[in-house]
């Protein structure tokens, strides 16, 4: 309070009254209130609009009434970059009030709204919350490739391109490279895109987002898996609070508490839904995942709930079958007010039982040599999963679609901007 400043910043905004003129400036980061009036700068405003790039000068002063509770009185104010054309959107209202199609055609004005930005930087506190606590648990973050020789999960919903004279794929999933590295790091995380060509137009699927994938060996079964997602979870919410309560008050989010998430398998989730749930008795159809959160809400308190143990039958080849029931695997889902937002399990660590698994789903192990070395030279017993980032973002702040939380989102219809 009380110095003279200096800051580059955007004109957000210009509110202009008989004898001087507020001037809303816009950083990386915030907005801050100036005061304009001709006697105390001589830098004249005519022509100034918003999206000006400007350098501005002036005194701190305490402002209750202003954004944050500052003011800066300018005594300079220079035109570092025009604008050739007025915004297409109204960037300076608190919200865009456009539809999602108007505000992701416009992306690269719609995102210097601040509310739409802020998303932006939350996305950015779960990766710096994961992050952190990753290493703090002695996982070593890896970079794993992108074009891949086969798909970890297989089927149909994989990207083909041509890499030089031979076919290659845009990974699926790091699921190969995870389980490999357990062998050499003992605990790995990767942060990374992953691409699914699923022919979806729906408010929960992209086909390209950015994976929080782990994979964690010397384990004993699956649920050390889930109490580390738990404890991972509890600690980036804890971090959100600590580093982005600017944002998290802009956008209004509620923030869950976590302290132990529920856990129900699938025939548990299946008889909790009975006749009000799907037809499907494989795997929850979106409206079984709200129905179980609602239970889970009603029942334990919690946003959160783990489903475990679907059937064996079912991709992944690699899910390590359940030795009480073979006819299902260690493997869950975490479902978050409404919405899968991770898969994981317990893997198949042993040669010859993954080799047989391959079988039983019909696929030729000689097509996954690179993969089965590392199982063939030995593996710890381990587990892993991963979760959508931008699914975690969107439920976190109430978003009503995934591509909200994606900056440029890709999607069946999307491959511009």
């Amino acid at each position: 309070m009380g110095e003279e400043i200096t800051i580059r910043a955007c004109v957000h905004k210009i509110r202009k009254m008989s004898e001087f003129a507020f001037i809303i400036l816009r950083t990386g980061r915030y907005l801050i209130q100036t005061l304009y009036a001709p006697a105390q700068c001589k830098d004249s405003i005519d022509g100034l609009r918003e999206g000006n790039f400007v350098l501005a000068r002036g005194v701190v002063k305490q402002n209750e009434k202003a954004v944050g509770g500052v003011e800066v009185q300018l005594s300079a104010l220079q035109l570092i970059s025009g604008s050739n054309e007025d915004y297409p959107l109204k960037v300076s209202n608190k919200k865009l009030g456009c539809s999602l199609d108007v505000n992701l055609d416009n992306r690269s004005v719609a995102l210097r709204n601040v509310y739409e930005r802020a998303i932006f930087k939350v996305q950015e506190g779960v990766v710096g919350g994961f992050r952190e606590f990753m290493l703090k648990e002695g996982f070593t973050e890896i970079h794993t490739p992108k074009i891949v020789a086969q798909g970890a999960e297989g089927g149909a919903n994989i990207f083909h391109l041509e890499y030089f004279d031979k076919p290659a794929f845009l990974n699926q999933s790091p699921q190969f490279y995870k389980q490999t590295a357990v062998a050499f790091f003992d605990r790995v995380f990767e942060i990374a895109p992953v691409y699914r060509a699923e022919k979806h137009a729906t408010s929960r699927h992209i086909n390209e987002y950015i994976g929080l994938d782990f994979e964690m060996g010397y384990i004993d079964s699956m649920y050390d898996v889930m109490a580390m997602e738990t404890a991972m979870l509890r600690y980036v919410m804890e971090y959100l609070k600590e580093h982005y309560a600017y944002e998290l008050d802009l956008l209004q989010a509620d923030v869950p508490v976590i302290k132990e998430i529920p856990c129900v398998t699938l025939l548990e989730a299946k008889e909790i839904l009975g006749n009000k749930g799907s037809k499907n008795k494989l795997d929850l159809e979106p409206e079984d995942e709200v129905a179980i959160c609602e239970y889970a809400k009603e029942t334990f308190g919690s946003d959160f709930i783990f489903v475990t143990h679907f059937p064996s039958s079912k991709p992944p080849f690699y899910a390590m079958n359940s030795r009480e029931d073979p006819r299902l695997a260690y493997k869950f889902d975490l479902l978050f007010r409404g919405l899968e937002i991770t898969s994981g399990g317990q893997r198949i660590h042993n040669y010859q039982e993954q080799l047989e698994k391959m079988h039983a789903q019909g696929l030729d192990p000689e097509d996954f040599k690179y993969y089965l070395e590392a199982h063939k030279y030995g593996l710890p017993p381990h587990g892993g999963l991963g979760i959508g980032l931008e699914r975690l973002v969107m439920k976190l702040l109430g978003l009503s679609n995934v591509r909200q939380a994606s900056m440029f989102p890709r999607d069946i219809n999307r491959l511009l901007p």
